[in-house]
This record gives structure tokens, sequence and C-alpha cells, in this order.
């Protein structure tokens, strides 16, 4: 059997049984692939890593060094989440390197989207590289790989975030992908079975260089803010109202303009913040979900009173084609 190929035998990871089932084989085969050795980790806290990061806990406790990079480009609460679950709950060897400054001092005055995403993933590789090299003892890089990512890439695609790695760092490790047999939909099982919270194992779709490319044009903290502020208070309204597990993926948006408004009786000058929801099952297209006006209402009256600089909220009723998923 091809190494990437998913084995015929497999059986979908659909039940607790079965989940566990999977997890217990992966228990053994990391102890034998690892044995006293030490892996290697990039947590985001996405549901990938997260997984992996569970897995590896289990299997080898403190010989597992996890690194959270927090490019100041995450949601609200996600690094505190990261730390409180790993580090507090899970006895996790985590590393926690805050580069927001590092991150934005980079990205500043940089406008174009593909210049913005090749700093962010280039300084991510660097600042990851840097913690790396720090370490002593590490044989394995363990990576979220999953089996939609070897369909997508073909046999290369296990290799593919050792790749962006300096030689130096990436000749030192050997491969560790215990879920890249797994859909997603599997790796959200394994992920409740292993006792990951749902709010990350049920983690929206975001992108690697996050609320970068929902604050369009060039960065700036005070827009930033905005971005992560307004899109708090969407998720949890969106929680609160039953739409948290019907709407594949929301978010706000803080184009880089200005509008004229009013606030306490005197003439603002703020960002718009716009809202887009969208359900999809492929992503290739990208239908609208319908948010009741009662809703968007109590939606628009929280944002403008509590993020600072907007003073309006729009909704954003484009599918996909003619517009994408993201901005940028």
């Amino acid at each position: 059997m091809a190494e990437n190929v998913r084995p015929e035998t497999m059986e979908r990871i659909t039940t607790e049984q079965l989940a566990q089932q999977f997890i217990d084989e992966q228990l053994t085969a990391l102890r034998q692939q690892i044995g006293d050795k030490k892996v290697l980790l990039a947590l985001s806290g996405g549901v990938d890593s997260s997984v992996v990061a569970a897995l590896l806990i289990k299997a080898i406790g403190q010989n597992l060094v996890c690194v959270h990079v927090n490019h100041g480009l995450l949601r609200k609460g996600e690094p505190e989440q990261v730390i409180q679950v790993f580090r507090n709950e899970l006895n996790a060897n985590l590393i926690y390197v805050d580069a927001t400054d590092r991150f934005l001092d980079k990205l500043a005055g940089v406008s174009d989207p593909e210049a913005k995403r090749k700093i962010i993933g280039g300084e991510f590789i660097d600042v990851f590289a840097e913690e790396a090299r720090k370490l002593d003892g590490v044989a394995f890089l363990a990576q979220g790989t999953i089996y939609p990512d070897i369909l997508e890439s073909g046999p290369v695609k296990s290799h593919h975030n050792v790749g962006g790695l300096p030689a130096d760092i990436a000749e030192r490790f050997e491969l560790v992908e215990p879920i890249k047999f797994l859909f997603k939909d599997e790796v959200r099982v394994v992920g409740k079975q292993l006792g990951l919270p749902d709010n990350m194992v049920y983690r929206q779709p975001f992108p690697g260089p996050g609320l970068g490319v929902r604050c369009p044009g060039a960065i700036t903290r005070d827009r930033l803010e905005a971005v992560r502020e307004s899109d708090a208070i969407l998720r949890e309204e969106f929680a609160k109202n039953g739409l948290e597990g019907k709407v594949w993926q929301y978010f706000t948006v803080v184009p880089d303009f200005k509008s004229t408004g009013v606030r306490d009786g005197q003439r603002s000058f703020d960002w718009p913040v716009i809202i887009r929801a969208v359900n999809t099952r492929d992503a290739m297209q990208a239908s609208i979900e319908p948010i009741p006006y009662e809703l968007l209402a109590h939606i628009t009256a929280r944002i403008t009173s509590e993020v600072k600089g907007v003073n309006r909220v729009l909704y954003d009723v484009t599918p996909k084609p003619t517009g994408t998923i993201e901005y940028e």
C-alpha cells in the first residue's frame, strides 16, 4: 500500500467506539515510532493541530513540545483558550510566543493581499524556526495533515509544512502525522472523544493569515482591533441565537475607508463593519445565510455602541460566485 493512500479497510470514524479504537491504535503506533524522543508541534489552536496535540500528549506526555505563536491576527480569546486547554487542563509542555509587535511592524504600510500573506507566512516560519533552534533532543516534527490535504496535493503533501522550514531545521526531523488518513468530520469526532472543548473541535474555518485577510488594505492596529471586537460580538450573538452550528462560516470585515455618521449628537467619521455569513459544501460555491432582521438590528446596535471607531454595519449578501468567501 502506498504511504499516502487511505487504507481501504479503514472504517469511517463516525461513532465514539470507532473513535476510541482509532485513538488506541494511534497511541500504540506513536509510542512505537517515537520511543523516548521529543516531538515538536506548531499548535495554532485549530481543529487539526489541537487533535494532534491531544493525541501526542496522551502518547508521550511532556516529550511533546508545543509552540503556539500569537501573530496578533487571532480572534478574541483564542491565545488564552490554547493556554487554558493545553497548558492548564492537559498539562502540555507549551511554549507561548507573543510575536504581535513583530508581525504588525512587518505588515505596516503593506496593502497588497499577496504581499501580506507572504509576510505573515514567512514570519511565522522564522519565529517557529527560532524556537526550534533553542530546543535540544527533538527528533520529530508533528503535523496536522489530514486526508484531503493528500488528495489535493498528491504524494508529496505529507511534507508540505517541513518544506517551508530552513534546511538546518527540516533536516533534523522525522515526520509524525497521526491523522493523515482522516477527513475533517472524523478529526472532529476524535477530538470530541479526546475531551477537547466543543468550541475548539467545531471551530469554523479560519484562514492561516487570520484576521489579516479581514482587514483589507494596510493593517493598522486600531482597525485590526475593530475587526477582532466586532467578530467577537457576531460570534457571541450567533451562539446565543442558535446559528453557531447552522452557518458554515461567519465573520466581520473592516475595510480601509470611512464614512460620515452621527454619535452623541456629534459628527463622526468612522469605519463600517461588514458582516458575512455563508454556507457551503465544498467552498467552491457558497450561499448566503439569511439572518433575521431583528437579530441583525441587535448586532448592529451592539457593534456601533461597543466597538471603537465604527459607525455603520453592512450585511454582505453576495454569494460565491461572484464574491469569494474571504475578502482577500
